[in-house]
């Protein structure tokens, strides 16, 4: 699912695309697509509204659209704002009406100008919803929208310091990567950054909160800050389908620990070890990353990533099981080859919406 650097570059790219154009409509081909609104109250809602601009809540997209036009407009009178949540597999992208839409554009905005904004989404997961601006905060007002999106605090926002972290990991008993993903406790951070923010501050993932010391906090706190800003820079990680408007991101070539089980660590050249935290694949380093020895506890390892002692080198045939290779070296290959299809289908994607 694209994180808080994902959605803030699509953010970003939206943004100088569409802001100021004006929707004329909507077409909604998937209904669970549109959570707060019928196809055709979705469509009649937007309709005669300008986009004013585009901005960010956690891993959601907000699209701020102006008072309908009109002395007709009625509810349509007050200023909207758009949530579009991506999920695992939604894309955006913003072409000509003319060109042809694929089975996957489950809904597509209309733009007076003859373009169209596209939500396309292979997993039918994403969901967008429309509701009343409260103009102060750009967000749904109160009780428009309860539980559509994070209540966490934003972790690059500038009142986010190493105090305010401290404050919200004093007395909390959950494990380090398990709160970190908890979007009522920090926005934006999932799978990826948690794991990358961890080792960079030497942190065990199943560290208990609580027992972190201020140079812990100070250390995750410029951890979460530096990973987290240096990705929307390189516009994200491309890993699996997550691609922007203005193309795909290459933190994916710079990440220092995520999937990268069974490779030296980029600090101490200890292999990366995988584990399975709260169902999540878990990335981290045995030696620079220690758990405190009261907080070990069995954990369950990933499959095919126990310690194999290398054989002689036969050949150096490609697949599974092929003769000479380890275990580490089939998860790499095994990796190569997923990152291959993930970007052949991004192409094919943005294939079909530059035509």
């Amino acid at each position: 699912m694209p994180e808080l650097p994902e959605v803030e570059t699509i953010a970003r790219d939206l943004r100088g695309l569409v802001a100021g154009a004006r929707v004329s409509g909507a077409r909604v081909g998937w209904a669970a697509t549109v959570r707060s609104h019928s196809p055709e109250g979705f469509s009649a809602a937007v309709a005669g509204r300008e986009i004013e601009g585009v901005g960010r809540r956690g891993k959601q997209l907000l699209v701020w659209l102006s008072p309908a036009r009109g002395s007709e407009a009625g509810p349509r009178g007050e200023p909207a704002v758009m949530t579009i949540h991506l999920k695992m597999t939604g894309q955006l992208f913003v072409v000509p009406a003319a060109i042809r839409s694929d089975r996957h554009v489950h809904l597509a905005l209309s733009l007076a100008d003859g373009r169209e904004i596209r939500f396309r989404d292979v997993r039918k997961f994403g969901r967008v919803g429309l509701y009343r601006r409260d103009r102060a905060t750009g967000e749904p007002l109160p009780g428009e929208a309860d539980g559509v999106l994070a209540r966490g605090a934003e972790p690059l926002a500038d009142d986010f310091s190493a105090g305010r972290l401290a404050s919200l990991l004093a007395g909390r008993r959950g494990r380090l990567k398990t709160l970190l993903m908890n979007q009522d406790f920090l926005a934006g951070v999932g799978n990826i950054y948690a794991d990358e923010s961890l080792w960079r501050a030497r942190l065990h993932p199943l560290r208990e909160a609580h027992t972190l010391r201020p140079a812990h906090v100070r250390a995750l706190h410029s951890a979460l800050r530096d990973v987290l800003a240096e990705a929307v820079e390189r516009r994200g990680s491309s890993v699996d389908d997550y691609t922007a408007p203005g193309g795909d991101g290459s933190m994916q070539d710079h990440l220092r620990v995520y999937q990268r089980a069974g490779e030296p660590c980029l600090r101490c050249g200890r292999p990366i070890r995988r584990i399975v935290v709260g169902g999540r694949a878990t990335h981290y380093c045995p030696r620079c990353q220690r758990l405190p020895a009261g907080h070990r506890l069995p954990v369950t390892l990933a499959p095919g990533l126990a310690p194999v002692r290398r054989g002689p080198r036969w050949a150096e045939l490609s697949g599974e099981g092929a003769l000479g290779r380890t275990g580490q070296e089939e998860e790499r290959a095994h990796r190569a080859e997923a990152r291959r299809k993930a970007a052949s289908r991004r192409a094919a994607a943005r294939a079909g919406g530059e035509a």
